[in-house]
């Protein structure tokens, strides 16, 4: 980089706008190129791979977010069905698998939530975390109904019950979602259906108050086989 000099005594914000500058000029990492922000973006939705690509090669950060709920690109591709922009920035240099939107949603949970089996692997192929604070992959799966997804999450040690913030937990979500199967999926792996949210309310709650009768009668049911009830 060719030496740039800044008066010790200029004014301050002449020096943020030759820092500015700067950046946009030699394309310094977390600092988009200009006018490429919208680009990037519009081409990620478009599933436009040589636009992405191109961009990344001149500089652009792959991992700048949009403003509406601040998703990376790699989130934005999984929410758009956008394959091939998913598969280029999965490979990026630097890209961080574990960036969060603003309301902490990551690219793994997406993937879960969307039912893309594909993106799931490659995501788990490449370490994402599966178990972490909070929302998990596994609750967004089974809010889906995503029974491949949520025996791919499971082989790899999903936490069963793992809570939400208000200690929702995975099975809540299938029970709310009407998908018996992936009810049945989690009983069988070992899920606690006796469990309760911050609201004291348990799965077969969720279910009445879903309008499930068929899963508040099979969960009664097993729990009542196996004595919990």
């Amino acid at each position: 980089m060719p030496n740039m000099r800044i008066e010790t005594g200029a004014h301050p914000v002449r020096r943020c706008i030759l820092g500015l500058a700067a950046c946009l000029a030699f394309g310094l990492p977390g600092v988009a190129l200009g006018g490429a922000y919208e680009d990037y973006f519009a081409a990620v939705k478009l599933d436009d791979v040589n636009q992405v690509k191109a961009l990344l090669q001149r500089g652009l950060d792959p991992n700048i977010i949009e403003n509406e709920r601040g998703d990376t690109g790699l989130i934005l591709a999984l929410r758009e069905r956008a394959a091939q922009v998913f598969n280029l920035l999965l490979q990026a240099r630097g890209i961080e698998l574990e960036a969060q939107a603003r309301n902490g949603d990551n690219a793994l949970m997406i993937a879960a939530y969307k039912g893309n089996k594909e993106a799931v692997a490659a995501l788990l192929a490449r370490n994402a975390e599966v178990n972490r604070p909070g929302w998990t992959a596994l609750h967004y799966a089974a809010a889906a109904g995503s029974d491949d997804i949520v025996r791919m999450l499971l082989d790899r040690k999903a936490a069963l019950d793992a809570r939400s913030p208000n200690n929702t937990t995975p099975i809540m979500m299938a029970v709310f979602g009407g998908h018996i199967m992936t009810v049945k999926l989690l009983l069988d792996a070992g899920a606690d259906a006796t469990l309760k949210n911050d609201q004291g309310m348990t799965a077969i709650d969720f279910a009445n108050n879903a309008g499930h009768k068929d899963i508040a009668e099979g969960l009664t049911y097993r729990l009542k086989k196996a004595g919990k009830l």
